[in-house]
């Protein structure tokens, strides 16, 4: 159908929206893709709609083209199966909860497993029927607590999740593969930057978890990358190497110092170089001690648990959260302090953590012969010379320390170096997580049963239309890539009567030809803002029509290079054809 933006549902804005922070937020509200319909939530209108399609479009082909069979499952689900996987509570808040009017719990979908087990179970008892892949594209819910960055976190979204079911792990390992293939087809096919990292699996469950990144400046994910290699991960996966072991025979005894005013490690620092001790002492060489409380998915009692970290480092929450999944966290309080009397702010140590039974978790370099400097459980007090080892033993250790550049790399290539990137893609090698849950056997050749095994692979399909905004835009507006585009062209006819109707008629041969064309036939709006809208709309090929007509030629424009050539008009649609074929 040819679009006609006489005709066509859309109206493009001058201002930007006063909530938007993002490229991708404004320039899909600009341009008449999307509006705002609720805090996170965004309607398509149709040029937006047609973009979504597109991707959903290059999804299917290569998802097919693995095998994966496409289903649709309910959006609105019974609490019963999400409760007897746990995620009824693991998912706390951000789960969107409901009753029937009978009163029977319901939540709207954040993702399927639980439902994609079930089907299979319902249907599928032989191993002669395995493997199978199955998938769907549809709305997602989540109740994000901050919704921002329009689509590109929103409470409602639209996504791709396929589902494998293996007899083995070796076959659970082909599928993950083909899936990993498949993906890197689909982000390459819609021109992305994207780079593979490690990930950690939280919620989901599972071991192998890989995510795809869209690179961007504006994403919010932190992701690393080696000088020495090809190792990426999201910083909640990286691993810190530990330094082995120091012997602690010979070393110093720990003495408390008198520190008076010194609650931060910045004044501590300046304090010990001054106390004349016979040494520099740097952030460094402080064991940071940070509190916080941690609650099990439907617990109603949080626990108490001690971080220690190296002073020069902070913690990093999103690292924290990860480690300590599925357990909700939270720092301390007022009246945690209160109500705990040995926890002296400013001042912690390990010493009054393990006497009252605190667990005491620390970083992966605070290894046994290492010596700190740290809280010594009285206020205006440190010890110095606390070795790991002999004066203090953690309960274990957590990656909770911040990552920065420069760190040396895990696989020992190089060191770190952050970026920022936007999850467009997951891929977890689920194991018997679900199947365990709903004991999805298959009786296998020797009459016995087996438990199935399973992968999980997302898309984000409406978060990549955001994504490659964010990748592909400037100042003007969106550079779409040809193969999301809402169209190949757009034909400007810029004045009045015989510009519009050459215009129409250019839009009309080309449709016939195969090109999907977008027609501004538009009467009485000047040249001037019809340019701005077509760069706005970020169409990859403009053909303008305009006072050249009059010679016989129009113009061809390139909206990713800005390139400007004329062309008669006798040859333009095969021009354009040729363009568009490539």
């Amino acid at each position: 159908m040819l679009l006609r933006m006489s005709n066509l549902f859309l109206r493009t804005l001058r201002e930007d929206p006063a909530d938007a922070e993002v490229p991708s937020h404004k320039l899909l509200v600009r341009g008449g893709f999307v509006r705002r319909t609720a805090p996170g939530v965004y309607t398509w209108l149709p040029l937006g709609k047609i973009v979504l399609e597109n991707v959903a479009a290059v999804v299917r082909e290569e998802m097919n083209r693995i095998g994966a069979q496409e289903v649709l499952l309910p959006a609105l689900l019974p609490r019963e199966y999400y409760e007897a996987t746990g995620r009824w509570t693991e998912y706390g808040d951000t789960l969107f909860r409901l009753k029937d009017r009978r009163g029977a719990d319901y939540l709207l979908g954040p993702t399927h497993e639980e439902l994609f087990t079930l089907l299979v179970k319902g249907e599928y008892s032989s191993y002669k029927d395995f493997p199978v892949i199955l998938y769907q594209i549809q709305e997602k819910f989540r109740d994000e607590a901050r919704p921002r960055a329009g689509i590109l976190r929103g409470r409602e979204f639209h996504m791709k999740d396929s589902y494998s079911f293996d007899l083995d792990d070796e076959g659970l390992r082909r599928s993950y593969e083909a899936h990993r293939e498949a993906y890197i087809r689909i982000f390459d096919r819609l021109g992305l930057e994207y780079v593979i990292v490690k990930a950690t699996s939280g919620a989901m469950g599972g071991s192998a978890s890989e995510e795809f990144l869209a690179i961007a400046p504006s994403g919010e994910d932190t992701f690393v990358r080696s000088t020495g290699s090809d190792y990426a991960a999201n910083v909640e996966a990286v691993v810190t190497p530990a330094p082995p072991a120091r012997p602690i025979e010979g070393l110093p005894e720990a003495r408390v110092h008198h520190t008076p005013g010194t609650p931060t490690i910045e004044s501590l620092v300046d304090f010990l170089n001054g106390a004349g001790l016979g040494r520099t002492f740097t952030a460094a060489d402080t064991l940071k001690n940070v509190m916080v409380k941690t609650r099990a998915p439907g617990e109603k009692d949080w626990e108490i648990v001690g971080i220690g970290v190296p002073g020069d480092r902070e913690v990093d929450m999103k690292r924290l959260e990860a480690s300590l999944a599925p357990a909700e966290v939270a720092l301390l309080e007022e009246e945690d302090f209160a109500a705990h009397p040995f926890l002296v702010k400013g001042y912690i140590g390990p010493g009054a953590l393990q006497a009252n039974k605190i667990r005491y978790l620390v970083d992966p370099r605070v290894v046994e012969g290492t010596a700190w400097v740290t809280g010594a459980d009285q206020a205006d007090h440190h010890v110095v010379d606390l070795v790991c080892g002999r004066d203090f033993t953690p309960d274990g250790t957590i990656e909770a320390a911040e990552v920065r550049d420069g760190d040396p790399a895990p696989d020992g290539s190089g060191t770190l170096y952050t970026a920022r990137g936007i999850e467009i893609g997951h891929v977890f090698q689920l194991g018997r997580k679900y199947t365990d849950a709903f004991s999805l056997d298959a009786l296998g050749p020797d009459g016995k049963p087996r438990r199935i095994t399973m992968g999980s692979y997302g898309i984000g399909v409406s978060r990549v239309v955001a994504a490659v905004v964010e990748q592909s835009h400037d100042e003007r507006g969106i550079i779409w890539p040809r193969q999301i585009a809402p169209a190949d062209v757009h034909v400007v006819g810029t004045g009045k009567g015989e510009q519009i109707e050459v215009a129409l008629r250019i839009g009309r041969e080309l449709e016939e030809r195969g090109v999907r064309v977008l027609v501004d036939d538009r009467k009485g709006v000047s040249p001037g803002v019809k340019f701005t809208d077509a760069e706005l709309l970020g169409i990859p090929t403009g053909v303008i029509v305009g006072r050249g007509l009059a010679d016989g030629v129009v113009e061809l424009r390139d909206r990713a290079t800005g390139e400007r050539s004329e062309v008669s008009l006798d040859s333009v649609v095969d021009t354009v054809v040729a363009i568009v074929n490539g």
